[in-house]
């Protein structure tokens, strides 16, 4: 079933008087929420006992969660010792996440830095075929794995490039941020049938059952011609990109991701916005 909550707590979770992680899950709750993603964004710092706590609360509430890895990583690192740093950020995402009963961890590929494009998506697919071996030769491999597409020009993770790496095994599975997709693409997504052709286009080259578990991140950014510069709030008329018509997409194509909103600050409210949108298109299809 399609599940929409936030990346992170809204400043109004902080208004409210809440702290704690482990509040994050009954407030989402009560938010009428399903999901939250928790950010390992600085770094893995979670002792397994506080993990275990978040993963409780989360589980008791009801409330699925997925983690973030570090945004250090960078599979296109032309150093080899860098490189394992990242294959570390990843496995110690999974092994926090046993703890904390998440199951999706999302992550950003890579940087092109000096290389050309091809060679840095290259040595990335190279790495992502060696992180596939450390999944399985951990016991890692019960999880879901999502590389994300990222906003900038400079970032590996395009569409195509995130559907290339996904091909790599069943492991991985896309994180499309379509707020990222926009952001690159100046502003290209505005219609349903944008949004389809991005999405048939996975479905066509990864197959339906893969992309029945496609995780999303939304939210509007602003951009330049480089690409992403900061993510806004739903109450932004200028950048976008809209949910309605992605909504229109997903109804179509009877999918059901998991979706996340990262607007800044206001991200459980623009996630409830979200489904009250989703389920209103459902409601008129039928």
């Amino acid at each position: 079933m399609i599940k929409f909550g936030p990346s992170g707590n809204s400043l109004s979770f902080y208004d409210e008087g809440f702290s704690s992680s482990t509040d994050s899950a009954i407030w989402t709750k009560n938010k009428g929420l399903d999901c939250f993603e928790y950010s390992f964004g600085r770094g893995v710092n979670l002792s397994s006992s506080t993990a275990g706590k978040i993963g409780k609360a989360f589980f008791d509430a009801g409330v699925e969660i997925s983690v973030h890895a570090p945004y250090f990583i960078n599979f296109a690192n032309p150093d080899d010792e860098m490189a394992e740093k990242s294959f570390g950020y990843v496995i110690s995402s999974a092994k926090a996440s046993r703890f904390m009963g998440a199951n999706r961890i999302v992550f950003h590929p890579a940087s092109q830095g000096k290389a050309t494009r091809e060679d840095a998506v290259n040595l990335t697919e190279k790495r992502l075929y060696k992180l596939r071996d450390i999944i399985y030769e951990s016991g890692l491999n019960n999880f879901i794995y999502c590389p994300e597409t990222m906003g900038k020009l400079g970032q590996i993770g395009t569409i195509e490039e995130i559907t290339r790496f996904c091909k790599i095994d069943d492991i991985f599975t896309p994180c499309v941020d379509f707020g990222h997709v926009n952001a690159r693409e100046n502003g290209s997504l505005k219609t349903k049938n944008d949004y389809l052709d991005r999405l048939k286009f996975m479905i066509d080259e990864l197959g339906y059952e893969k992309m029945s578990r496609l995780h999303i991140h939304f939210s509007k950014i602003e951009y330049t011609k480089k690409g992403e510069v900061k993510h806004l709030t739903f109450a932004d008329d200028i950048y976008g990109p809209d949910f309605e018509p992605l909504a229109d997409a997903l109804v179509s194509l009877k999918l059901e991701p998991f979706i996340v909103c990262e607007s800044a600050g206001t991200q459980a409210e623009d996630a409830l916005e979200m489904k009250n949108i989703y389920f209103s298109k459902v409601q008129c299809a039928k």
